[in-house]
């Protein structure tokens, strides 16, 4: 049998009703996950995207919520070792909105809105060795195309077509 694993603390911060899309909001998350958080931070503050400052923002509150928790529940969190284990930009509501449009008309268009979620983990410490259980492979046999095409019932070969030209001319 193999030890139970270590569970590892996450800690995380949300910014929802963002003013941008989700998947412009995903271009500055994406360069972020699984780097450590003093990189990710230094990553997003020379980033020029509009939403840079916010999830620069949200980082940094991912990063004193863990600072908080620990002082308060008494864990041992070594600030310096934590990392972005998740960064996501769920959708949020969309604002219809209406444009002029020729001869009277209106067109609609959408304002989207985002929920920016960052989760943040402390990484293993190298003495701790964690194992987790693995499932037992139980070998179940597998049909094969051998056995499968025995099990299956013959069929008759087929017949050929008889040749009605020369039916044809042997009636004449």
């Amino acid at each position: 049998m193999a030890k139970a694993a270590e569970k590892t603390r996450e800690f995380r911060a949300e910014a929802k009703f963002q003013r941008t899309s989700p998947q412009k909001a995903k271009l500055v998350l994406d360069l972020i996950k699984g780097l450590r958080v003093e990189q990710a931070i230094n990553t997003v503050h020379f980033n020029n995207k509009r939403i840079a400052p916010v999830v620069e923002k949200v980082l940094r509150s991912a990063v004193q919520n863990a600072n908080y928790l620990s002082q308060e529940q008494g864990l041992d969190i070594d600030l310096d070792n934590l990392y972005v284990k998740t960064a996501v930009a769920n959708e949020g509501p969309r604002m219809k909105r209406l444009r002029p449009a020729p001869m009277g008309r209106a067109f609609r268009y959408q304002r989207r809105l985002a929920h920016i979620i960052v989760t943040v983990a402390e990484k293993n410490k190298p003495g701790v060795v964690t194992t987790v259980n693995e499932p037992v492979v139980t070998s179940a046999k597998k049909a094969t195309k051998k056995t499968a095409g025995k099990t299956a019932a013959k069929k008759a070969p087929a017949k050929k077509a008889a040749k009605k030209t020369a039916t044809k001319k042997a009636a004449k």
